[in-house]
C-alpha cells in the first residue's frame, strides 16, 4: 500500500530485486571512484571505501525496500548482506577486482552490509518513513570521509606463524626434497585455501649454490618467478629463507596487486625450515614464516593472513613428506638421488 494515499503499490516485475540491485549499484560507482586512477586517486583499500562503501550498499537497499512497503528487522540485516555480495559479484564480472581480493573482503563487507541496511531500517521507522536526505547521507559519506582521512602508510603488523609435521623420513631425505621439488601437480598443493581462491599453484622450487650462497628458483603458475636466498643453512637441520623479487616476477594480471608478495600491503619477510631427528627413521619438520600486513584495517587482514598463511604451510609440510616418504619407499631405505646442492 502507498502509505500517503492508501492505494495499492505498483509492482514492477522482479520487484523483489530492485532494491538489492539499487544497492549493488550504489556500491559499483563507488568502487569507479575509488579506482586509483590518474581521474580517481582513491583506491579500493582507502579507509573510507573498505569501512563506508557497504554501510551505503546496504543503507541504499534497506531504503529502495521501503519506499513499496515496510520491511522486518530480519530483511534490514539480510537485505545488506546480499545486496554488497551483488557487489563484490559485479566487480568481478566487469573485471575492476580480482577474484582473491573479492573473496578476502566478501565477509567485512556482507557484515559491514548488514549494519548500515539495519542502520537505515531504524531511520525509516523512526520517522515513520523513508527521508531522502537520509540515504544521500549514507551514499556520500565514504567521499566526504575520503576527503578527511589520509590513506597513510600505517604502523604494520608483524606476525609469526609456526606448523610442524612428523615424517617417516631420515633429515637427509627431507632436506634432498626442500631444495629439489620439481614438477608440483596442482592436486598435490589442491588442499591449500589461497589456492583455492584464485593463487597460482607452485610448479618447481629447486635450488642451486652459487658465489653468494643458496639460491632457490621457485616458479608458479602464470609466469610467476622469484628466488630465495639462504641466510643459513647448516645441512640437514637447518635453513632460514629471505625474498627476492624482480620487476618481472609477476606478469600483469597474475596476482592482485593488493595481496602481492612484496607489495604494499602484503609481504613474507623470511621462511625457516627446522629438522629434529626424532630417530633413525623418524624426522619432525618445522616451518615458521614471519610476514607483514599494511592496511588501514589490520585488525581483519591480520587474521586473514594468520588463516592463509597456517593453510600453506599446512600444506607445504604435507607436500615435502609426501615426497620423502615416497622416495624412501622407492629406494628401500633413504633416498638415492643426488641433492641439487
Amino acid at each position: 500500500m502507498n502509505a500517503e494515499h492508501g492505494t495499492p503499490a505498483r509492482k514492477l516485475p522482479f520487484s523483489r530485486w530492485w532494491p538489492l540491485l539499487a544497492g549493488a549499484l550504489c556500491g559499483l560507482v563507488l568502487r569507479l571512484i575509488f579506482s586509483g586512477t590518474k581521474g580517481f586517486p582513491w583506491n579500493a583499500m582507502h579507509p573510507a571505501f573498505i569501512g563506508f562503501a557497504p554501510l551505503a550498499v546496504g543503507a541504499v537497499t534497506v531504503y529502495v525496500a521501503e519506499l513499496s512497503q515496510r520491511r522486518s528487522w530480519s530483511y534490514y540485516l539480510l537485505a545488506g548482506m546480499l545486496a554488497n555480495v551483488l557487489f563484490v559479484a559485479a566487480t568481478m564480472l566487469i573485471l575492476i577486482e580480482g577474484a582473491i581480493c573479492a573473496i578476502l573482503v566478501l565477509p567485512l563487507f556482507a557484515v559491514y552490509g548488514a549494519v548500515g541496511g539495519a542502520l537505515m531500517g531504524a531511520i525509516c521507522r523512526f520517522t515513520h518513513w523513508p527521508k531522502k536526505p537520509a540515504v544521500y547521507s549514507f551514499a556520500a559519506m565514504p567521499l566526504l570521509l575520503a576527503l578527511m582521512i589520509a590513506d597513510d602508510t600505517v604502523a604494520p603488523y608483524l606476525g609469526t606463524i609456526e606448523r610442524a609435521v612428523v615424517v617417516n623420513a631420515d633429515p637427509a631425505a627431507l632436506w634432498r626434497q626442500l631444495h629439489d621439488t620439481r614438477h608440483i601437480e596442482p592436486a598435490e598443493v589442491g588442499q591449500g585455501w589461497m589456492y583455492r581462491i584464485g593463487v597460482p599453484t607452485p610448479t618447481s622450487g629447486v635450488t642451486h649454490l652459487t658465489p653468494e650462497g643458496l639460491v632457490r628458483e621457485v616458479r608458479m603458475g602464470k609466469g610467476i618467478h622469484f628466488t630465495q636466498h639462504a641466510s643459513e643453512w647448516p645441512p640437514n637441520r637447518y635453513v632460514r629463507w629471505t625474498y627476492r623479487f624482480d620487476d618481472d616476477s609477476f606478469p600483469p594480471g597474475a596476482l592482485d596487486e593488493h595481496v602481492k608478495i612484496g607489495g604494499r600491503y602484503f609481504d613474507i619477510i623470511d621462511t625457516e625450515y627446522v629438522l629434529t631427528p626424532i630417530d633413525a627413521r623418524t624426522t619432525a619438520l618445522t616451518v615458521r614464516m614471519h610476514y607483514r600486513v599494511s592496511t588501514q584495517f589490520n585488525w581483519y587482514a591480520k587474521y586473514l593472513a594468520n588463516g592463509l598463511i597456517g593453510n600453506f604451510e599446512e600444506t607445504v609440510l604435507g607436500l615435502y613428506a609426501r615426497r620423502a616418504e615416497a622416495s624412501k619407499g622407492r629406494a628401500d631405505g633413504p633416498s638415492k638421488a643426488q641433492p641439487v646442492i
